[in-house]
């Protein structure tokens, strides 16, 4: 996609960023986020306390005062600086989405299709007054208009505006392949199109209001841990409010010492509420649309992506997902009597004028067996019989020469016409392949079978190991494929996958995703034709090819602008990064209050209680000096964060098992063990600097 590459800290989303942090300082902005609104609280209160103090009404001196407030309102920004840094992000996106719109002028038609002759009657109307329903020319080198379904014609469409993708693909009317674009571009031939949408309702501007609407959409995950900060905070809240009243009784009872500021108590509170996570959790949820977007994904919104982490069963379709999508020559099989090399150069000329994958297969593989190299039509004098629906079957006449290659059953019939036989054992050789998984091509030769050419989906390579790699964390692979179940049964094997549905019909996809949700699991599907949609609309996980058609697209809940059906693979994987960047900094968040119990508590009390001194095992210089520190890492801790929160923890493989205990490793012994690190380091700084 035609999209501005930018890096992490660009300056072109730093400055916008850095004037969002600000904005987002309103009480109404600030009250979506409950943790980081208690923060904001708490900066309010100790930036009017310090005014008080300037009066000579403090209570405690005005420059600690300052210094706490100071730093509670960079902890307020640190946080919108990390939201609005992801959410420009996404605008960036947008913005590259919308410079792809161009005023164009389209060739609006009179009538639904013309004869090739008469397409030449057309009226140049603006694209912003098509309609759904009108129909319009595109010729070589015109831009497509707007979204809309072929009707007529084909051609190669440049949609690397759309895709990224530089290499031209094929349009054409019916079938899976008929949808078109807006912003793309015709390279050769024509297209006769039928808009699908009015103005305002085309894939581009869905794409836009989809990029824009990221940071407006909260996840089931996302709202249940928001609940259990905002559990912590009132806990902590409430441990914090009644921590006034005991220290007023403590100094009474013991009559000495000094009774526990409030500034201190609002650095206590900020500093024991879950701010690091509280911070950073819009900005996952953004970041991980945003990387969608750079797989060239479009997700509806961030339950989508969330969902995708949830997976625990994804449904495949075998054509084009596991196996390359179109079958290939793997074998030559010949009659008796007749030598594998003679098959394969009958074959071979039978397949020299066919242009499909598989007519190509068959003459490499005879030039790679036995160095038969291809001859020309033109010098042969021959004349090539395409393939037809009636006769399923094609080949080449040379002179008086018939040379057909087909179905077994075709060429049963064809020998029957000339009164010659079917041999039985190549008859058996059918069977063979068929039980393999294999599509047999009979070759024939003046009225003699010469075979059997074995044409073979081939798997994709290294597929075999991803659905491995999927199994190990806990997800189920089933392949979905129209073929029969011996040929399914053959390819599922050697893809590796964990189930297979064969003879699938769309009523059997949708029973199958229903099947697995009522045992409370959440499916992931692929697909692009109109039959696929009923299952993309039920799946949990709905990725629909851009190629596909306008009620696939419709139907998902996410669109796959590569039209790569492996994508889903992928997918997943960015669906459980944002869930394990979550987990991980959750961990963390919580882990590294402990460094902070060991800061504050002993600098707040230790006046009324000398005891509390042995609780200061980081020897920090003072009781101010102790404050500051913890208070100047929960702070600066947000935006040493703000990387991994935007970028997402290195995507692993592994089961939830394994990835509890490495989260608990990295993340929660990281987090009890660098809080004291870095409020020694800081305390250190402030006592060289006599900042304190």
């Amino acid at each position: 996609m035609s999209r501005t590459n930018l890096t992490l800290f660009d300056s072109a989303l730093m400055g916008p960023a850095i004037v969002a942090s600000f904005k987002k300082l309103a009480p109404q902005t600030q009250l979506r986020n409950p943790v980081m609104f208690v923060v904001y609280i708490g900066s309010i209160l100790t930036t009017l306390l310090y005014f008080q103090a300037l009066i000579g009404k403090g209570e405690a001196n005005p420059a600690f005062i300052l210094a706490i407030s100071v730093w509670l309102w960079f902890t307020v920004l640190f946080a919108n600086f990390a939201e609005a840094l992801a959410e420009g992000r996404s605008k960036a996106q947008a913005e590259s989405l919308r410079a792809l719109k161009q005023t164009v002028s389209a060739k609006k038609l009179e009538r639904d299709s013309k004869p090739k002759g008469q397409l030449s009657n057309w009226s140049a109307t603006p694209a912003s007054n098509l309609r759904k329903g009108d129909v319009v020319l595109v010729e070589a080198g015109d831009v497509i208009p707007v979204d809309g379904e072929v009707i007529e014609g084909v051609a190669s469409v440049d949609e690397s505006a759309i895709t990224g993708e530089s290499a031209p693909v094929i349009r054409e009317s019916g079938g899976d392949f008929s949808a078109v674009t807006g912003g793309t571009r015709v390279l050769s031939d024509w297209l006769v199109v039928r808009v699908s949408v009015n103005p305002g309702e085309a894939f581009l501007d869905r794409m836009i209001s989809m990029v824009e609407s990221a940071k407006r959409q909260k996840t089931p995950n996302e709202i249940a841990l928001t609940i259990l900060l905002v559990a912590l905070t009132i806990v902590f809240l409430l441990v914090t409010v009644t921590l006034l009243p005991f220290s007023l009784f403590s100094v009474s009872a013991a009559k000495s010492g000094a009774p526990i500021t409030i500034t201190v108590l609002v650095a206590l509170l900020v500093c024991l509420i879950p701010t690091t996570i509280g911070a950073l959790l819009s900005a996952i949820g953004v970041a991980g649309m945003s990387r969608m977007m750079q797989a060239n994904v479009i997700a509806t919104s961030g339950r989508a992506v969330e969902a995708a982490g949830d997976v625990d069963v994804l449904l495949l379709d075998k054509t084009g997902t596991i196996t390359l999508g179109n079958r290939q020559a793997s074998a030559f099989i010949p009659a008796p009597g007749i030598t594998e090399q003679q098959l394969a150069d009958v074959a071979q000329l039978a397949s020299l004028a066919d242009e499909t994958p598989e007519g190509r297969s068959i003459v490499v593989l005879a030039k790679q067996r036995f160095n038969i190299r291809e001859r020309e039509m033109t010098t042969l004098h021959a004349t090539f019989v395409p393939f037809t629906a009636q006769t399923r079957m094609s080949g080449v006449d040379i002179g008086n020469r018939a040379i057909r290659k087909g179905s077994s059953e075709a060429l049963k019939n064809y020998l029957q016409e000339l009164g010659q036989p079917f041999p039985a054992e190549v008859a058996h050789n059918v069977d063979d392949v068929a039980r393999r998984g294999s599509t047999p091509l009979v070759v024939v030769d003046d009225g003699v079978v010469m075979g059997v050419v074995e044409l073979k989906d081939i798997v994709k390579g290294g597929i075999k190991e991803r659905f491995a790699e999927l199994r190990r964390m806990g997800i189920k692979t089933v392949m979905i494929t129209g073929d029969n179940r011996l040929t399914a049964a053959s390819i599922a094997a050697e893809a590796g996958v964990d189930d297979f549905l064969a003879e699938a019909t769309p009523e059997d996809k949708l029973k199958l995703i229903r099947s697995y949700q009522s045992e409370g699991r959440l499916v992931a599907m692929t697909g692009d034709g109109t039959n696929d949609a009923p299952a993309l609309a039920q799946a949990d996980v709905a990725v629909a090819m851009n190629s596909g058609t306008q009620a696939a697209k419709e139907a998902g809940n996410m669109v796959d602008l590569d039209s790569n059906p492996t994508k889903l693979l992928e997918i997943v994987e960015i669906g459980k990064q944002m869930l394990m960047t979550r987990g991980a900094l959750s961990t963390f968040s919580i882990a590294n209050d402990i460094a902070k119990y060991f800061a504050i508590i002993p600098a707040a009390f230790i006046t009324t209680y000398p005891q509390l001194a042995a609780l200061n095992v980081m020897h920090l210089a003072s009781p101010s000096s102790a404050i500051m520190s913890a208070v100047i890492f929960n702070a600066l801790i947000i935006v040493v964060l703000i990387p991994l929160a935007l970028k997402g923890v290195r995507y692993r493989a592994v089961g939830a098992a394994s990835l509890l205990r490495r989260n608990l490793l990295i993340y929660g012994l990281g987090g009890i063990i660098l809080p004291f690190i870095g409020i020694k380091l800081i305390d250190m700084i402030l006592s060289v600097m006599h900042l304190v």
